[in-house]
């Protein structure tokens, strides 16, 4: 006659079985330990100023767990080219190569994620570079963050402690100086679980790291390409005209981190440029900024945006006679609607004769020959 028993109650049976023989999963993360001369590997984005413009980084950060060391690269793309140069910078600011670097699934690095019945596959150039110097890589399971919390968590430290004011930048390497010598005086700071300063674990764990080699890895990428009928080829998503291009069947485009170069079948070079994302930029806010002082004159010389004026604009917003301060704020705004903050700087003394910036007789005014005679005269915002 077989089983005379319902569906559902055999469905219950099993269920019940499950609940009271099947081992509970633990949901908690074990501790991991971190063997000195090992590093973690990740991007972070975060803003600076560069000639009164706001410029998108991508700050490529390497720490050391067992010290909680930390290093970072400013860049201006997550591409290979950045990440690899990027990595060369941090060898020759580490003294050495570490012994294994654990990495997230960044592009750059890995072609095919790792599953879990494969490892991950990296790229043939990342490979090459690896092989140069001779460090273990390790790709992080996919959505596992915990695997690489540490420098996860030095990205946000980085972020919020040096990069909550936007610094102003002169150049990528004039920042790269700058986060180095911050972050190199924050390793100053007791370690948060081993009560010694992580500058002294951190000289300790170099014993650890492999020698660099004598030269830094070559990091570049060569492509044929072929411009289109106005002579224009597409570089970071954007379309760049070349000279003479459509002279030639085929060109050969040279990429660095932060450079293009194409070159005719002949030699010659067509184009040397910046690569488009070197200039990408975002304006300040600065109608916006400037209404808000008008209603509060006294904020000017206390505002985060102080320090991203122009020279001659902050000179003469900072009098001392707020009714003064607040006129010179009006004028500016309504110059503001139809100029950019840099061409404002730029044809400043224009601007006075005009009358479109007062220029009051008062006791506190500015002695512009004398301001001038004391800083190079700008083409640019500071």
């Amino acid at each position: 006659m077989g089983f005379q028993g319902s569906y559902r109650t055999v469905c219950y049976f099993i269920s019940e079985w499950m609940n009271t023989h099947q081992e509970e999963k633990d949901k908690g993360y074990e501790r991991l330990e971190h063997p000195p001369g090992e590093a973690q590997v990740d991007f972070g984005v975060m803003e600076a100023v560069q000639d009164g413009e706001i410029v998108d980084i991508h700050a490529l950060v390497m720490t050391f767990p067992h010290s909680n060391a930390g290093f970072a690269v400013p860049l201006p793309a997550e591409n290979q080219e950045c990440f690899l140069h990027g990595l060369n910078i941090l060898f020759k600011q580490v003294g050495g190569v570490p012994k294994r670097i654990r990495i997230d699934n960044l592009t750059p690095a890995v072609k095919k994620k790792r599953t879990k019945n494969e490892e991950a596959q990296l790229t043939d150039e990342f490979v090459q570079f690896q092989n140069y110097y001779g460090f273990d890589v390790q790709v992080c399971n996919p959505r596992s963050g915990h695997e690489k919390g540490n420098v996860e968590n030095k990205v946000g430290y980085i972020r919020y402690n040096f990069f909550t004011s936007a610094p102003i930048m002169d150049s990528y390497e004039g920042l790269t100086d700058q986060l180095f010598h911050k972050l190199e005086a924050d390793r100053n700071r007791i370690h948060y679980a081993k009560n010694v300063r992580i500058e002294d674990l951190w000289q300790e764990e170099r014993d650890y790291l492999l020698a660099l080699p004598e030269k830094p890895y070559p990091v570049f990428k060569e492509h044929l390409v072929k411009v289109n009928k106005y002579n224009e080829v597409k570089v970071d998503q954007t379309l760049v005209h070349v000279p003479k291009g459509g002279n030639y069947s085929q060109l050969q485009m040279i990429l660095t981190w932060d450079q293009l170069k194409i070159v005719s079948p002949n030699g010659e070079i067509l184009l040397d440029d910046y690569r488009p994302y070197m200039k990408k930029r975002k304006a300040l806010p600065w109608l916006s900024i400037i209404k808000t002082w008008i209603h509060k004159p006294r904020v000017v010389e206390y505002s985060r945006y102080n320090k991203y004026l122009p020279g001659r604009i902050k000179e003469f917003l900072l009098v001392d006679n707020l009714i003064i301060r607040r006129k010179r704020l009006e004028a500016l705004a309504s110059l503001l609607v139809s100029h950019d903050m840099k061409k404002i700087n730029e044809e400043f003394y224009e601007l006075i004769a005009q009358d479109k910036l007062p220029s009051d007789n008062n006791p506190y005014e500015v002695d512009w020959s004398k301001y001038d005679s004391l800083t190079p005269r700008e083409e640019a915002v500071n």
